[in-house]
């Protein structure tokens, strides 16, 4: 017999919800808000987490927070059936933030932060030596409007 998926209900998603406008936000603070005990609470906070559903809490900064890095988008085109081992190369990069699988001419796309241009360089020459790699075009990030 196979594991049953879970599958967040409207409280669940009203949990996450607030969590991701106030990732801080006390057990009180959400019972109060969702109109539930603080019990209640608690224990779909610990549904969410032990099913997957909810990975964890991290804390979210300001785009112009950081002015001093070396921000960019990155697309990147693979070779063949070499995905896999390029993904888990990518990720050994600390400079890349977050990387996405996607469709059209492009096979992935990394978001990178880099602290200065030289470590920016160090990232571009990183990648594109990566076995796998068959191209890339980097546009950096300038000014968020």
């Amino acid at each position: 017999m196979g594991i049953a998926k879970f599958i967040p209900d409207d409280l669940d998603r009203r949990i996450i919800a607030h969590l991701r406008a106030d990732g801080r936000a006390s057990l009180s603070k959400l019972a109060d808000a969702l109109g539930v005990a603080r019990g209640t609470v608690q224990n779909r906070l610990d549904r969410l987490l032990e099913t997957g559903a909810l990975l964890g809490f991290t804390v979210r900064v300001r785009e112009d927070y950081d002015d001093l890095t070396v921000r960019a988008v990155m697309m990147i085109e693979v070779i063949g059936k070499s995905t896999t081992q390029v993904i888990q190369r990518l990720r050994g990069i600390v400079e890349i933030r977050t990387l996405h699988t996607t469709n059209g001419n492009w096979d992935l796309v990394a978001d990178i932060r880099a602290a200065s241009l030289p470590d920016f360089d160090r990232v571009l020459r990183e990648v594109r030596m990566i076995d796998g790699v068959a191209n890339s075009e980097t546009s950096l990030l300038l000014s968020t409007v």
